[in-house]
């Protein structure tokens, strides 16, 4: 009885390398008529910050015009910004939030 060989061939191939995708800064904007508390407030409930960082944020936009609120992926951010601008709406504040590419 005649023996068969099977010849296997394995081919070794690498994985493309991928960019990180890029991170986007999620910035609340000052402006003159949106109480301080409710920017904290703002920070609390979407960005999950405890009082103290929640505080120090809401002085930072209020005293420089803008507030770094968290660092995410492109969907995660463009939801942040909408849930934020659509909170701040419904309870009649004109609370700006913005995205911008992190460089």
């Amino acid at each position: 009885m005649a023996t068969r060989h099977h010849e296997e061939s394995v081919i070794q191939t690498e994985r493309p390398v991928t960019a990180p995708p890029p991170l986007y800064k999620v910035l609340l904007l000052n402006d003159d008529f949106t109480p301080m508390e409710f920017v904290i407030h703002v920070l609390e409930r979407f960005f999950q910050m405890g009082r103290e960082q929640a505080t120090s944020v809401m002085l930072k936009v209020h005293n420089e015009g803008a507030g770094l609120a968290g660092i995410y992926p492109r969907d995660v951010a463009e939801s942040k910004v909408h849930q934020v601008r659509e909170f701040a709406r419904n309870h009649q504040h004109p609370l700006q939030c913005v995205m911008e590419e992190n460089t």
